[in-house]
This record gives C-alpha cells, sequence and structure tokens, in this order.
C-alpha cells in the first residue's frame, strides 16, 4: 500500500482524500493546521489525521516520516517549504500550483532528488490536464504553428454583475488576476498582461469571454519555445465578467492590496457546488502540407461521488493530481527528478482509473477538426477526436 500525506484538509484536499481512500490502494494521513477541518475530514472520509504547522520544519519532518509521497492542496506559497521537506525525508512531491515562481522554486529543490523520487508541480486541471491535452494535440501535427488553450470553472446557475461563484482557492484566484503572464508570441517568448488579450467565443450553443491569467501554461512555455508560433492560455468566464474584475483590480487598485481583495470576494462572493468546468484547447499546424486544426472541447458537471454531491472543480482538480500519483506508482512516469505535465502521455491518462473522470463516458465532450479556412469540416465522433485519421 502506498503510503501518502495529504497536506491541506479543504475542499479540493477532501476530494483527493475520497478518490485515494476509495480505492483500498493508499494509506492517506491528512495534515492541516485547523483542528476543525481535520475533525470534518476525519468524518466524512475516514481517514487518520495529524495535526501540522507548516511553518514548523519539526513538524512537517514528523509529519513525512514513514510516508512515500507528499500531496501538497495547500496555498502556493506554501509549497517551497513543503518540497523542502519532502527532499529531506525522501518522499515524492506533487502539488497543484499554479505561481509561477513557486514552480521554479519547486524545480530548483528538484535538481537535488535522490533516484526514485520525483517533484511533480502543477498537477491538477490548469495548469495540469490542459497541459497534457495540448502537448498531445501538439504532437499530431508534423510542424506546430499556434496552441490556444483555454479553460474556466463556472457556475452552472450564474447571477450577479460578476455571474461568478468562488468553486477554489481565492488566493489562487487572485493570483491569476494580478500576476503577468507566460506565452509565446511570433516565436518569441513574452510576459502579457493579466485581464488583456479579451476574446469571446461559442461552444454547446452558450457565449463566452476569455483573458489572459497567469500560471495556466505551466511549463508548456519552455517545452514548445522554438516550436510553434503563438501558445497563450486565457480563463473562461461568463459575458461581463472581465469588465467588473478590471474595475477591481485595476482602476481600484485591489492588485496593490490583495488582502482586502481576498476579504471583499470571501464576504461577498458565495462559494458553490453547482458548477461545470470548461476546457477548450484549439491547435492548428501542417501536416502533409495542409494547415490543419486540431480541437479538443469538454464541460465537466458536478456530480455524485461516495453519496456526496463533488463540485466539478473538485473532481477535475482531485482526478487529475491523483491520476498523475498513480501513474507514478505505476511506473508509468520517468522515475526521477523534476517532472512536467506534458509529460504525462495522454491514452494512460484518460485510460487512469482517476483521469476517467475527464473521459467522454463521464464528461460531455465536443470535438471537431478540420482544415483552416473552413475547405474540410467535419464533426468527429469522442472517439475520433484521440485518434483522428491523417489528412
Amino acid at each position: 500500500m502506498h503510503r501518502v500525506l495529504l497536506l491541506g484538509a479543504g475542499k479540493i484536499g477532501r476530494m483527493i482524500a475520497r478518490l485515494l481512500v476509495d480505492t483500498g490502494d493508499y494509506d492517506v494521513l491528512v495534515g492541516d493546521s485547523s483542528p476543525e477541518a481535520l475533525e470534518l475530514i476525519a468524518l466524512r472520509i475516514g481517514v487518520k489525521t495529524v495535526a501540522v504547522d507548516v511553518e514548523s520544519p519539526a513538524e512537517l519532518a514528523s509529519a513525512l516520516a514513514g510516508r512515500d509521497t507528499v500531496i501538497s492542496a495547500l496555498s502556493y506559497y506554501h509549497n517551497p517549504r513543503v518540497a523542502e521537506a519532502a527532499l529531506a525525508a525522501g518522499a515524492s512531491y506533487f502539488d497543484l500550483t499554479e505561481d509561477v515562481e513557486t514552480t521554479r522554486r519547486v524545480r530548483a529543490v528538484a535538481a537535488k532528488a535522490q533516484p526514485g523520487q520525483v517533484f511533480m508541480p502543477q498537477c491538477g486541471l490548469a495548469p495540469g490536464f490542459i497541459s497534457i491535452v495540448a502537448n498531445n494535440l501538439a504532437q499530431r501535427v508534423e510542424k506546430l504553428d499556434t496552441v490556444r488553450m483555454r479553460v474556466g470553472a463556472l457556475p452552472q446557475f450564474p447571477t450577479g454583475a460578476l455571474k461568478y461563484n468562488l468553486t477554489w482557492s481565492t488566493d489562487g484566484l487572485i493570483n491569476e488576476y494580478c500576476n503577468p503572464c507566460d506565452a509565446i508570441h511570433e516565436g518569441r517568448r513574452i510576459e502579457v498582461l493579466p485581464l488583456e488579450g479579451y476574446e469571446q467565443f461559442s461552444l454547446d450553443g452558450v457565449r463566452y469571454e476569455a483573458f489572459n491569467t497567469s500560471g495556466g501554461l505551466g511549463t508548456l512555455c519552455e517545452s514548445l519555445d522554438g516550436k510553434v508560433r503563438d501558445l497563450n492560455y486565457k480563463t473562461v468566464r461568463y459575458l461581463g465578467h472581465c469588465n467588473q474584475v478590471q474595475l477591481l483590480v485595476n482602476e481600484l487598485r485591489l492588485s496593490q492590496r490583495r488582502d482586502l481583495l481576498k476579504d471583499i470576494l470571501e464576504n461577498a462572493v458565495p462559494i458553490t457546488f453547482q458548477d461545470v468546468v470548461v476546457t477548450f484547447c484549439t491547435v492548428t499546424g501542417y501536416r502533409n502540407g495542409q494547415l490543419v486544426q486540431l480541437t479538443d472541447a469538454r464541460k465537466i458537471y458536478h456530480q455524485e461521488i461516495g453519496g456526496e454531491n463533488w463540485s466539478a472543480i473538485q473532481i477535475t482538480t482531485a482526478a487529475g493530481i491523483c491520476a498523475v500519483i498513480d501513474m507514478h506508482v505505476a511506473g508509468q512516469l520517468n522515475s526521477s527528478g523534476f517532472l512536467r505535465q506534458e509529460d504525462v502521455d495522454f491514452e494512460n491518462f484518460l485510460g487512469n482509473r482517476f483521469g476517467r473522470h475527464y473521459d467522454t463516458r463521464i464528461a460531455t465532450r465536443f470535438s471537431s477538426a478540420s482544415s483552416v479556412g473552413g475547405a474540410t469540416t467535419r464533426e468527429t465522433t469522442d472517439h475520433d477526436v484521440v485518434r483522428e485519421p491523417s489528412i
């Protein structure tokens, strides 16, 4: 049985614990500094718990003793400390961070990894699954041109001017809205401003907007540098959201007072577990001298698991990290050092017992493959998007 220390007993941590415990293959110990959170997760999931202050190296080391793997479901700023503790304990490390600087620091720690010890940040939805999808599509053209990644965790029933509900980490949300964004434009790696690059698109008859946010590309800028003309990531929202956030973040300068922005959002914007995750990835490139477009689009809704209703963002985030851990344990990933999301095989991911939550049997899925300009366009079956025929 693989022994896991899960740090963080919040919304995502509870889902991770549920998925791992239900397999019977993982011995899960949950650590958190909140007695209330530990009591709740022990009651609902039936896991062992331990009080841990991640600011204390001694408490972290004690919790890690005898564990094969540590999962950080904590706010991003705790992760470098947890990675250092994992290195010292000889445990492999996985996290959910979207923060670019945090990933750089974890990568520096990974350079000192022992044989058989891996460090894999950014294992959730975006970065995470969307990076695996984008890399998979990029491999299906002979010469890559553009990669566009769009992801949104949205309320199923939007209300109010923001048309948004809190569904995950408020710290992470603010980070995405306020920090610079990586991109590749005309073959050059650049930084672009958050909340800019505005666009609209339709999926399944619904109009959405999308705009630059930080962190969603993960390490793809590095991996595709020199191979792609344009690469960008944007967050998906219902129409009108971006203008409201620009007012808060830019005009009222709350990007400079993030604690106040967090307080405002958490006191005024309700949480919801009735949500939908939208992923929309489009790649263009050349095959047999022809410019073609490949698209993978999915909608994943909240659902009942283990007799409880779980939100779509809980399911997709937890499924992403649980799948790559499961693949690591099964020997399907590189065995040592720093691992990127694009190192994960797409087929193996969807075939995994956790990755299946992204598959067509669970998710609503829309996909198409066409040549740019509309010369040849066709609807594909669910299976075709994974194995589309040669053009």
